[in-house]
């Protein structure tokens, strides 16, 4: 089954999951955490990104973010292509360090936002990596120490946060804190990121219940929230797609589409189309095949012609995506 496109759109509210490939660590030692957190940080203020939580685990970590005019595809290719070749240059080795796609859910923020945030806090207490609260509250590898003021990360919206909690930040930082504390014995919530039905509706009492009563509600395994709000996210990226591309096969909107792209990555159409085969160029251009044919519908001869390669070219781009 081909895997269907990321939702996204400026302001939209993700919580973001990276996992190692076949589970394997993403950071061996305290090097690779500054290192991770350093990009983090420096991508999220020089792309106008809001991270409001995170946690940074041995072969994981957690993102709750807003997206910005990068959206969010370019905001996670720059972070995790970028750390991986660091990673793979510190540790002498090749090969992919993250699992192929990292999995985003879209969230509604009225119902969620403040679960979302104490559930990612809670990971490395849940993880074992601190023993206490206390800890956690000086911890450096997640944004919980930075809410409480112990560490100090600029990048972090820690404002946004503590306002669900109170007007002062003195009293919101205190009932914050007592809201995380109420969530340890919650244990692990795979509502929150588990999928369709069950995390849309919030868990499984919920859909029985729905079961029993004959009715349905409208799911979305990239979308968490009510079946409403997972209705109104999919008809507004419809809207979005249907703006972009009027005429699936327009070549002038593919044309921008494709300059976008291109000035966002800092590679000039010439050597896109030029077919060359550095690893940069490639990669561009593997992300813009993807995006025209599984994003917009674009046939496979009409991508080829504008990026340079052939109609197998692209075919095989698209295979290796989905397996």
């Amino acid at each position: 089954m081909p895997r269907r496109a990321r939702l996204d759109a400026p302001g939209t509210l993700h919580h973001v999951m990276i996992r190692g490939i076949n589970k394997r660590k993403i950071v061996n030692y305290v090097a690779d955490r500054k290192n991770f957190v350093k990009r983090l940080g420096e991508l999220a203020a020089g792309t106008k990104t809001s991270i409001y939580a995170w946690a940074l685990l041995t072969n994981h970590a957690h993102i709750l973010l807003r997206s910005a005019e990068i959206g969010l595809s370019g905001f996670m290719r720059r972070l995790l292509t970028g750390y991986a070749i660091s990673y793979n240059r510190r540790h002498r080795r090749w090969g992919h360090l993250f699992q192929n796609r990292y999995k985003s859910i879209i969230c509604d923020e009225d119902t969620y936002f403040t679960e979302l945030v104490r559930y990612i806090h809670l990971n490395p207490l849940r993880a074992k990596l601190v023993k206490s609260l206390e800890k956690l509250d000086r911890y450096r590898w997640s944004g919980h120490g930075a809410l409480m003021g112990k560490v100090k990360n600029e990048w972090q919206d820690r404002d946004y946060v503590l306002k669900w909690f109170g007007k002062k930040e003195g009293e919101a930082i205190k009932n914050y804190r007592n809201y995380v504390k109420k969530g340890i014995d919650q244990g692990r919530r795979p509502e929150l990121v588990g999928g369709g039905l069950i995390r849309s509706l919030g868990g499984w009492s919920a859909v029985k219940a729905l079961r029993r009563s004959g009715d349905r509600e409208l799911s979305d395994d990239r979308i968490l929230g009510s079946g409403e709000f997972v209705e109104r996210i999919i008809k507004e990226a419809e809207a979005n797609i249907r703006y972009q591309f009027p005429a699936k096969d327009d070549p002038e909107k593919i044309n921008e589409f494709i300059a976008k792209v291109c000035k966002n990555e800092c590679i000039s159409i010439e050597e896109l189309k030029a077919g060359g085969r550095r690893r940069q160029a490639s990669r561009v251009r593997a992300q813009i095949a993807m995006e025209l044919v599984k994003t917009h519908g674009v046939s496979l001869a009409e991508v080829a012609r504008h990026i340079g390669v052939s109609t197998s070219a692209v075919s095989k781009i698209i295979t290796r995506a989905n397996q």
